[in-house]
């Protein structure tokens, strides 16, 4: 019998935003539903275009765990040929750029891949290696004070995160630690309309390698912006933190905010130290990216906006999501999902904030 020759999906690496984004939730949905892809003008609207070390290490990951033929797989490629095998769980994956290329950025490419199952319930493990706190990329705090725990309460997942390193730039050297149970069946639709009131904040203004005066100067910066936005100072509790000796590779700091609401919300704000701004500059710019993510009333931030779109695209049922303005992020995750899991999205828009509604694709290992 004559063996079937599966076609590659042609895949645009120029749409929309045209960067990482674009390559990563391709190369992830290819390993995870076994569908090979080709991926032309690879971020083609990036200086330089082409892969860098960051996206080379996440689609090394992704076809370590799914046993991918790789074509183009190189610093500065700009077409890559994706071939997906099997994915055997549950196992231990790692990855390491060699450089302060992030590590929550790798996450993306290989968590959803882990999450499904036919035939264990057992965790597998992921060791990431470089930046954990950086611009261009969410901070690690972000991953574990806002997605992860919007993951858990909305969508069922169980997954751990343990920073056992912090890694600044332009050092890197950070080192975290996940921990990702599969699912036997597919995530749940979700409906968030209603945000509610915000209940609490809470932040972490941290430090390491540097004196624990400028996490202080980011807390309190960050904690009189917001009071003076009118939120309550008695709902407020921000923590300043220097790491201890060998808990941090380089110098560097950060400080991530997150609001909690009546509906189960949570709103993230962040923003990383860098040599051209002052602590007090950084802790207002995290109160200020908060700020206007709570202005527009939606029930996810920004950033969460197109880090749930891959989620929503493998779920079962029609999700309906509140958010404020739709990101160029947004547009091309959802362009992703559309080309690579048949998921069907509509974009209601207004001024100051939209609605996502995605019909899921119901995704299961076992209709994979």
């Amino acid at each position: 019998m004559a063996t079937k020759v599966i076609q590659s999906l042609l895949i645009d690496g120029s749409f929309c935003e045209g960067g990482g984004q674009l390559l990563r939730n391709t190369v992830t949905l290819s390993a995870l539903l076994s569908k090979p892809v080709s991926i032309c003008n690879v971020r083609h609207n990036r200086k330089p275009p082409g892969l860098r070390k960051q996206h080379e290490a996440g689609i090394k990951l992704a076809a370590e765990i799914c046993s991918a033929d790789t074509t183009g797989v190189a610093v500065a490629s700009t077409t890559v040929g994706f071939k997906p095998g099997t994915v055997h769980l549950p196992s231990t994956f790692s990855a390491d750029p060699g450089t302060a290329a992030s590590t929550t950025l790798l996450l993306q490419v290989s968590l959803p891949c882990l999450l499904f199952s036919s035939n264990t319930s057992e965790p597998s493990s992921l060791v990431l290696r470089g930046g954990t706190n950086a611009t261009q990329a969410p901070q690690v705090d972000y991953i574990q004070h806002v997605f992860l725990p919007f993951m858990r309460k909305k969508m069922g997942l169980d997954v751990s995160l343990k920073i056992n390193t912090r890694g600044y730039f332009p050092k890197g050297g950070g080192n975290v630690y996940c921990s990702i149970s599969p699912m036997s069946g597919p995530l749940p639709a979700i409906s968030l309309l209603e945000r509610g009131a915000v209940t609490a904040i809470r932040g972490e203004a941290r430090v390491g390698g540097l004196p624990l005066s400028l996490a202080k100067r980011m807390k309190e910066a960050g904690h009189q912006k917001l009071v003076s936005s009118g939120i309550p100072a008695d709902i407020i509790q921000i923590d300043s933190v220097r790491e201890k000796e060998g808990d941090a590779f380089g110098a560097g700091g950060g400080i991530v905010l997150w609001a909690e609401t009546e509906g189960g919300c949570i709103i993230g704000g962040s923003a990383v130290s860098t040599k051209t701004k002052t602590p007090e500059e950084v802790g207002q710019g995290a109160a200020e990216e908060l700020l206007l993510n709570l202005a527009h009333g939606g029930c996810v931030d920004e950033y969460l906006q197109d880090q749930i779109i891959i989620f929503l695209a493998l779920a079962k049922g029609k999700s309906t999501i509140k958010t404020g303005p739709i990101t160029m992020h947004t547009r091309t995750a959802v362009w992703v999902a559309e080309q690579m899991t048949g998921a069907k999205f509509a974009l209601q828009e207004n001024e100051s904030d939209a609605t996502i509604v995605c019909e899921g694709s119901g995704y299961s290992p076992q209709a994979s």
